[in-house]
């Protein structure tokens, strides 16, 4: 009987391991599934951002400037990653990417919301959309000024570890280089003198 009851004891434990087992591989696959219908909701807007682009009219103006705000975006987010890297001072520059990155997102919303609505109205509201190009230039001249500071310090870097190179190794050169023999110094007097001599009428 206390052999059987063993037996039982084990096959329960044995059964909930692999219903922990269980619970934690659904856990996992709910996870990825949700990240993965996330990142093909993303790819399935950016084809769509890129087939809108291609067509004629304020529609595709507008997709045409989502992607030019994503691509700016993206270079000036490569630009502080480099630099936060590199351990560069960046002051608040983290925080002030922050608010850029909330208000283009903001931003692109607005013209997603444009674009579709010319696509399914023919009214053309050209106060907005002059408002948006506005919003528009404005976020881009801010990523081109954020990534032309940082090029502007990475170049003043460079060019202060370039001159610590070369002042290094002029003194390097100048301590291998062998100090003048006495000897070969009264050698050559010698040779010179001699030559002039020969060359006297």
């Amino acid at each position: 009987m206390a052999e059987i009851s063993e037996i039982l004891l084990i096959a329960l434990v044995i059964l909930a391991f692999l219903l922990l087992l269980g619970g934690v591989g659904i856990y996992v696959l709910v996870k990825l599934g949700k990240k993965a219908a996330v990142k093909a909701r993303e790819a399935t807007t950016r084809i769509t951002t890129h087939v809108n682009a291609m067509g004629t009219g304020e529609a595709a103006e507008v997709e045409r400037l989502r992607l030019d705000l994503r691509r700016e975006m993206s270079l000036t987010r490569q630009a502080v990653d480099q630099a936060q890297r590199q351990g560069w001072g960046l002051g608040d520059l983290p925080r002030i990417m922050a608010d850029l990155t909330k208000h283009v997102d903001t931003h692109d919303e607005q013209l997603a919301m444009f674009a579709q609505q010319q696509r399914v109205s023919p009214y053309v509201d050209h106060v907005t959309l002059d408002r948006l190009r506005q919003h528009q230039a404005t976020l881009t001249a801010t990523c081109a000024r954020i990534r032309t500071g940082l090029l502007n310090d990475q170049v003043h870097h460079t060019a202060s570890g370039i001159a610590d190179l070369t002042s290094r190794t002029d003194l390097e050169i100048e301590a291998r280089r062998r100090d003048p023999d006495p000897l070969d110094e009264i050698d050559d007097l010698y040779r010179r003198t001699m030559e002039e001599r020969r060359n006297e009428p």
